[in-house]
């Protein structure tokens, strides 16, 4: 038997429980692990609250894109062994598969080996984050040194991936955040400039740091109104990504920006890189190799207990993270 989070119906954190259930034997093309951390995502809140992407299969239903720990079992068709140490990349559907628990199956292909420098925590810290910017900023953006980006919602473990990356490759990192408070995290963690929307103009600022030029790349996870401010902070032939949805309101497109300024309006998830065998072959040396040299390094704000998994998203649902949290097993 072992410990796994599950839940029976949509709703907030109080909807997820801890079980026993039976271990099973993995496939062919599986890999069993046992968990030593997990990693949340915003994703698994809306999945929980039936606003994510895909709804699950059916009730009750596990959830979780990132953990890492020790293969216990490895199917037929696989490369892992027991006893290797590793960490999952979302590169499958959560409907089917999930990583709460202390023990997890993962199809082989989503099961990578990670830098020895990395601790389980960190190790559980790194696919999403750096997958979801790698594929933005570097893959389809083509992100050059000098290039100004603006990172909005900075603070989360994404936002901090897009930063070290940006830094890693000569961009000028433009960060937002709603408050004052997150302010001097993020110029520690290597942005140039930090805009406090609740205070400051963000268009208005980017015009100003970029000296009127405007942010070659939009790096967004917000979207709603945010959309129309980027648009107006966005230079001539601009990239604007829309990667995730916190507003919750309408997203009305800026048209007359977008044809003022010939710009892209994008939607995007890590899935394009993930569901592309050779995209994601490209992206993880990219990622492995930052890591290993420092280049990259997770940001991990706090760890929870998997008993207090409900209290874990309670945390994230409250926005004052910055970084990863991390729950240990």
């Amino acid at each position: 038997m072992s410990k796994v989070v599950r839940f029976y119906e949509h709703g907030g954190p109080d909807v997820l429980k801890i079980e026993d259930v039976p271990e099973r034997q993995p496939g062919p093309e599986e890999v069993r692990i046992r968990v030593k951390a997990i990693g949340l995502n915003r994703a698994e809140i809306m999945f929980r609250e039936g606003k994510y992407l895909e709804p699950p299969d059916s009730f009750p239903t596990t959830l979780g894109y990132e953990a890492s720990g020790i293969v216990e079992l490895a199917g037929s068709k696989s490369s892992f062994k027991p006893g290797d140490k590793v960490s999952t990349i979302p590169a499958f559907s959560m409907s089917k598969y999930g990583v709460y628990g202390e023990s997890a199956i993962v199809p082989a292909r989503a099961v990578a080996r990670y830098p020895e420098n990395l601790s389980f925590e960190q190790a559980a810290s790194i696919w999403m984050q750096y997958l979801t910017a790698y594929g933005a900023l570097v893959e389809i953006g083509k992100l050059r040194s000098g290039q100004p980006v603006v990172i909005t919602a900075a603070s989360s473990s994404v936002g901090y991936a897009a930063i070290q990356l940006c830094k890693a490759l000569g961009a000028i990192a433009i960060a937002t955040t709603r408050g004052r408070g997150k302010r001097q995290s993020l110029l520690d963690a290597g942005a140039d400039f930090v805009i406090v929307t609740d205070e400051e103009n963000l268009a208005d600022q980017v015009l100003i740091h970029t000296n009127g030029h405007g942010a070659d790349i939009c790096f967004d996870p917000v979207a709603g109104p945010m959309l129309e401010s980027l648009a107006k902070a966005a230079a001539y032939g601009g990239v604007i990504f829309e990667y995730g949805a916190l507003s919750m309101e309408k997203t009305p497109f800026p048209l007359f920006h977008a044809l003022k300024k010939a710009l892209t309006v994008r939607g995007y998830t890590l899935f394009e890189i993930t569901s592309d065998s050779q995209k994601l072959a490209k992206a993880r040396e990219y990622v492995y190799s930052a890591l290993q040299s420092g280049k990259l390094s997770p940001v991990i704000d706090r760890t929870f207990d998997l008993n207090n998994i409900a209290e874990a998203h309670k945390y994230m649902e409250a926005n004052q993270q910055n970084g990863k949290i991390v729950v240990v097993v």
